[in-house]
């Protein structure tokens, strides 16, 4: 039996709880290579996702999205913090253990032309963590590969190719076939439509859309597009330099956004007429995004923020539901806006 720890009741719906999650890389530097600063890469962070749901994690690059889930799925240890499944804490799990935690998590990566073996044909991509988990025996592993392809509107025929001989949506479709291949509870994924068409773009995450109504798999999705994220998503989370700094509905972050940055994202979207007059404003920032390894001192935002006091530089906003607000946005002069009621 796996010897995963004993963690906190979950909700009964509560299929992953992220909890105080950190990442910091150490700098090095000198012929010694001594340790002289850290990367503050993620801190903090917290969230959590229920069966069947959405959870889009948004914010500009390098905000710490793709660190965060990549410890999510132990691709990377968090320097701190705590990672449940289905309310088993397998934040230190090792081992055997580790092994029967990737049933459970699994990730989608970003390149599809990267993500797959050029060696290795689709059934054999496949196949592979069903023979790591000793599910292959038996005559199960062909009929379950074949159920796979046709999940993600593949031939079966397709089992016999090579990854070079598909299209860049046809590669994300093996990505996400051999990423349910063990029946997970989580998928993680990062950027999956990033690297395709707009056309495709759709087809493949309206297949996401089916995939989950039909197996009620939990999505983490990363990404920086807004309109992807709005359309899949049921809720979201909002990222800036390692921290989230906004978390609501899908409908209380587009319609009623409250923190400055937040705000200055979805201002930026494009309009679906340009030069015509929306009512819209857009924020322009000022100034550079902060080196990671020094971050600002108070709300990490302040810098580049219209609204910021001296307050904002020796006190930490808490992520709270502010007065008028509706859901938790970590500024302390958080207030409503409507910046993108046309779109």
């Amino acid at each position: 039996m796996p010897r995963f720890e004993k963690a906190a009741p979950a909700e009964p719906d509560e299929i992953l709880s992220v909890t105080g999650l950190t990442k910091h890389f150490p700098v090095r530097s000198g012929p010694l290579r001594l340790r002289t600063g850290s990367v503050h890469a993620v801190d903090g962070v917290d969230f959590s996702l229920a069966a069947g749901r959405t959870l889009g994690l948004v914010g500009e690059s390098g905000c710490g999205k793709t660190t965060t889930g990549r410890m999510v799925v132990r691709l990377l240890e968090p320097t701190a913090g705590r990672i449940a499944v289905a309310g088993r804490d397998v934040t230190r799990a090792r081992g055997a253990d580790l092994r029967a935690l990737r049933r459970d998590l699994q990730l989608v990566f970003q390149d599809p032309y990267a993500s797959l073996s050029p060696r290795m044909t689709v059934h054999d991509i496949i196949a592979e963590p069903l023979r790591v988990q000793d599910r292959y025996a038996d005559g199960r592993g062909p009929r379950r590969v074949a159920e796979l392809l046709d999940m993600v509107r593949l031939a079966p025929s397709h089992a016999r190719r090579y990854a070079h001989e598909f299209s860049g949506g046809q590669r994300q479709r093996i990505g996400i076939a051999r990423a349910l291949a063990l029946d997970p509870k989580v998928l993680v994924l990062d950027e999956p439509v990033s690297a395709l068409d707009v056309s495709i773009q759709a087809q493949v995450v309206n297949t996401l859309r089916e995939l989950q109504r039909e197996l009620g798999v939990a999505y983490l999705f990363i990404s920086h597009d807004l309109s992807v994220v709005r359309h899949v998503s049921h809720e979201i989370a909002v990222m800036y330099l390692g921290t989230i700094v906004e978390r609501g509905t899908r409908d209380e972050i587009f319609r009623s956004p409250a923190h400055p940055y937040t705000q200055a994202l979805l201002s930026a979207v494009p309009r679906p007429r340009p030069g015509a007059r929306d009512g819209r404003e857009r924020i322009m920032l000022t100034g550079d995004v902060p080196s990671p390894i020094d971050p600002p001192s108070g709300c990490r935002f302040r810098t580049r923020c219209w609204k910021a006091r001296d307050i904002c530089t020796t006190e930490t906003p808490a992520l709270v539901d502010r007065d008028g607000v509706g859901h938790p946005a970590a500024c302390h002069f958080a207030e409503p806006a409507d910046v993108l009621a046309t779109v």
